[in-house]
């Protein structure tokens, strides 16, 4: 048990883009019928963390709107780049850390001391951002969710 988090890329395959579902279908071994069946959309886990307690604090209060819920909530590619950067300049100021992302309790959430494993955290944002804003184009959504 703890705290584990997920942010997914999702591409919905609109009704003109038939052969990129039956292409998924094929590769999946489906023989859906083209006239009432698709594939509807494609879902990619873009990132994952494990007790990074203070970037979940983050999803709660800028995209959950303080809702700790366990709900799968939709990220804007601006709120991504929000935190890559507020990430990116607490590695060049980690006296900041406590007051700019500080870390978060809660039933599992690991560590809440600002040690190897919370620097690790807030570099692994960084890099995982950076790759999943590089990887999925603007045809995809990014989505947030927690579990513990």
């Amino acid at each position: 048990m703890g705290l584990d988090m997920y942010l997914t890329a999702e591409r919905y395959i609109w009704s003109s883009e038939k052969l990129i579902s039956d292409e998924v279908a094929n590769l999946l071994g489906l023989q859906l019928d083209g006239e009432k069946m698709r594939v509807q959309a494609i879902t990619a886990e873009a990132m994952y963390w494990r007790k990074a307690n203070a970037i979940h604090k983050w999803f709660v209060e800028n995209v959950q709107g303080g809702e700790d819920n366990c709900q799968r909530f939709y990220v804007e590619r601006e709120q991504l780049t929000e935190l890559r950067d507020m990430c990116a300049k607490l590695c060049t100021q980690r006296e900041m850390a406590e007051e700019t992302l500080p870390t978060a309790n809660g039933f599992f959430f690991g560590s809440t001391e600002y040690d190897e494993w919370y620097w690790n955290d807030i570099e692994g944002t960084v890099q995982g951002i950076d790759k999943a804003l590089e990887t999925f184009d603007d045809k995809w959504q990014f989505h947030y969710r927690s579990s513990w």
